[in-house]
Parts: structure tokens; C-alpha cells; sequence
């Protein structure tokens, strides 16, 4: 395997889950320096997608950029990835033409692929000419944690901490992410 010089991963990560740590684990893996684009960083870098209309609503976008920043920096800080390490951005994938003002285009650009959404990602980083690399390509059935799923159990009151990284978990009880979650939801 070639470690590429930087790479650059991305999400929404709208919860940040211990799939979304794994996956930010691979892309760190696999290059020395990593930047972690947070996709819908504001409702202005913000548009529905056909391949996946859900995700530009209010209700499946509940954290604010720089909460989500604070969500994976902690998170890779805790799996012992050093602070020099990586860097976390705006990455506007709704806007691909945007994207060279958030990373490096001669980056690696890592991703994973589960469903339509993730292969329409992918035709877009080739058609700006872009270095990629799918970490995974699994059916949607395999696809495992879900932040609908874990937002949907803390609606719930179902339990969710142990789906989470423990720093995520902490700073979300401080939040009260449940009221958030209720107000954006109106239930």
C-alpha cells in the first residue's frame, strides 16, 4: 500500500458514530497528513441531492460545523492520531467546483461506497480529475452505523453512548442533543 502524502476524507458526520472513527482511522492509514472535509458545513454550502434528498434538511443536520470540527478532533485526539496530523475543513460536496478552495486538489481524495450517493461522490472527484481512493465498497445492507439511526435512538430514549465515541458522547450530553434533535424534528 502507498502512503500518499495527504489525503482527504470526508462527512457530514451529523452523529459522529464508531463507524465514521474507523473510517477516519482508514483514511489516516493510508497518508501522512489528513484533512477531514465536514460536508454541509452551512446551510448556504448546503443542497438536496437526488441520490439522497434526505440529507440537506434540518432535521439530518442538527450539529453545527464548528460542533462537528470539535466531534472529530476529539475523536481522532482519543485514537491517539497527533494534532499535527491531520487538519479539519469546510468541504462543500454539494459544490464540487468550490472544493479546491477548501483542500488540495493533489491530494488523495478516500471514500467509501454503499449506496448511489457515495458513487455519484466518486464521478465527481474523477470528473474534476481528482486522486481517489474507495477505502470500501459495500452493498447499503452491509453498511453498519447509521447517524439517522443514532439520532433516531436518542429521540427514542433509546441507548446510543456506546454507539458513539466516548468523546462524542460527552459533548453531545452537554449539548442536550435530544432537545436540539426534538426542536429540529418538532416532536
Amino acid at each position: 500500500m502507498t502512503i500518499a502524502e495527504t489525503g482527504v476524507i470526508h462527512g457530514r458526520f451529523q452523529i459522529l458514530h464508531n463507524d465514521h472513527r474507523t473510517y477516519l482511522l482508514a483514511g489516516k492509514a493510508r497518508c501522512q497528513h489528513l484533512i477531514v472535509g465536514i460536508a454541509n458545513p452551512d446551510p448556504s454550502l448546503t443542497r438536496a441531492e437526488e441520490t439522497d434528498s434526505k440529507r440537506a434538511g434540518a432535521a439530518a443536520n442538527p450539529l453545527t460545523f464548528y460542533e462537528r470540527l470539535l466531534l472529530v478532533r476529539e475523536t481522532l485526539l482519543a485514537a491517539g492520531v497527533a494534532a499535527d496530523a491531520f487538519t479539519i475543513v469546510p468541504f462543500p460536496i454539494n459544490f464540487p467546483e468550490l472544493l479546491g478552495y477548501y483542500v488540495p486538489l493533489d491530494a488523495t481524495f478516500f471514500l467509501t461506497i454503499y449506496d448511489d450517493w457515495g458513487q455519484k461522490k466518486l464521478e465527481r472527484f474523477q470528473e474534476l480529475g481528482l486522486a481517489t481512493e474507495i477505502l470500501w465498497q459495500r452493498p447499503l445492507a452491509e453498511k453498519g452505523l447509521t447517524s439517522t439511526t443514532i439520532r433516531q435512538r436518542i429521540l427514542e430514549d433509546q441507548p446510543w453512548q456506546h454507539l458513539v465515541p466516548k468523546p462524542v458522547a460527552a459533548m453531545l450530553t452537554t449539548l442536550d442533543i435530544k432537545k436540539r434533535l426534538q426542536e429540529r424534528t418538532g416532536r
